[in-house]
């Protein structure tokens, strides 16, 4: 079985808006939790610092620990063909923006970010991480 650890936020403004970046890689798009796969010995909020940054353009401050979600994911249901399950563990954590601008990443598994009303996260088109991050976070879409 392959292994994938992440780490993610769920950045929210004063408006009560959150922070989404758009994932474009495998068989579909979908909006997500910005951040991502952790590089060999690199710690979690470091690697959620990172990717925010990457994929938003925005630095963070990192908060409070969520959560951390574990999945397993059939080799027949992985996006890269393998012979193998995954197991993802997805580290959560709450952020504020400490500088930085909105931007799109360019040459990433995300193309754009961008600021939601919680209300209209129903509508959107989103990976399951987004309720999984909500709810840990006490926020209701």
């Amino acid at each position: 079985m392959d292994l994938r650890v992440a780490a993610y936020a769920i950045v929210t403004d004063e408006e009560g808006r959150i922070l989404l970046a758009h994932w474009n890689e495998g068989r579909r798009s979908a909006w997500t939790l910005p951040g991502g796969g952790l590089e060999q010995g690199e710690d979690p909020v470091h690697a959620v610092r990172r990717e925010v940054r990457e994929e938003t353009g925005y630095r963070v401050g990192v908060g409070d620990l969520l959560g951390i979600h574990s999945r397993v994911i059939p080799a027949h249901r992985r996006i890269a063909k393998s012979d193998m399950p995954l197991h993802t563990l997805r580290i959560i954590y709450r952020a504020t923006i400490v500088g930085g601008r909105l931007r799109a990443e360019v040459n990433g598994s995300t193309d754009r970010a961008q600021w939601f009303a919680l209300d209209e996260l129903r509508s959107v088109p989103r990976v399951k991480l987004v309720a999984i991050g909500l709810r840990m976070a006490g926020l209701k879409a």
